[in-house]
């Protein structure tokens, strides 16, 4: 049987992660809104870690802005391409590193540290609460910490509407709708309420849980969806406004739970 770590590498191999962020509008609303939110939080000074950083399209970028970044991968496929665009930019280390261990970081050292991957493919119950466990020691007291996780709903909407609705319904939940987690998804998502409950008993101060992509994977997938730019600069203004309504967060794709470290 295949390993968590050997799954993972074998998914992003045959993935074009890259160009995961420009390719699409949903893409690029996901960017635009994870990267308004990092701004809030960071100051000239600032030391940032991204774990789970992919080809490191949000690294390279406050990288190149004069941020002291370390990024951490555990695809050697992604991390490559990461170590290719970071060429010749000083302020940027990179590590292979699974999130659940991130021994080779020191503890408190980071101002803001980004879990963007690693909440879409833990599975057990000990290696999601080993990953929290190693965000908030290597993030400095009073740093801030965005984990970026999958809405369990807006997984069914956007990938099983077409045709196939049943076999979502066994991969993601049990007979009586319980949601399910196992190592052979492709990706797992959560319940809000149920993500935000992991931090319970955290040394950390729940901050803002954000959806950043909206509707819009679903919506994009319809032959007449059309978004001229400067519809999608209006798009985007306007959801920026409505991106903490809680009301809404179950039908983001992708969404952010922000916290402070006590």
């Amino acid at each position: 049987m295949s390993s968590r770590e050997e799954i993972i590498n074998e998914i992003y191999a045959q993935y074009d992660e890259d160009a995961r962020l420009e390719k699409n509008r949903h893409g690029q609303l996901e960017y635009l809104v994870t990267m308004n939110y990092i701004h809030r939080y960071l100051f000239p000074s600032a030391k940032i870690l991204e774990v789970g950083a992919g080809t490191g399209r949000y690294s390279i970028s406050l990288a190149k802005e004069g941020y002291d970044v370390t990024a951490v991968e555990l695809v050697k496929k992604n991390l490559e391409i990461l170590r290719a665009h970071s060429e010749g930019i000083p302020n940027i280390v990179s590590y292979q590193g699974d999130a659940v261990n991130l021994s080779m970081l020191p503890d408190q050292s980071y101002d803001v540290t980004l879990f963007f991957g690693p909440m879409y493919h833990l599975y057990e119950e000990g290696e999601v609460e080993a990953a929290i466990n190693e965000a908030i020691r290597v993030t400095k007291k009073g740093g801030v910490i965005l984990f970026a996780f999958l809405s369990i709903y807006a997984i069914m909407y956007s990938n099983y509407c077409y045709g196939n609705f049943g076999a979502g319904l066994k991969e993601n939940f049990t007979k009586d709708y319980k949601n399910i987690r196992f190592k052979e998804q492709l990706f797992c998502g959560y319940e809000v309420d149920e993500f935000e409950s992991l931090f319970e008993n955290k040394p950390v101060e729940h901050l803002k849980t954000i959806g950043v992509d909206g509707m819009l994977e679903p919506l994009e997938k319809r032959e007449d969806f059309a978004f001229s730019d400067e519809d999608f600069r209006l798009f985007a203004s306007w959801y920026l406004t409505v991106a903490e309504k809680r009301e809404n967060l179950g039908s983001s794709n992708h969404l952010l739970y922000i916290c402070r470290k006590k």
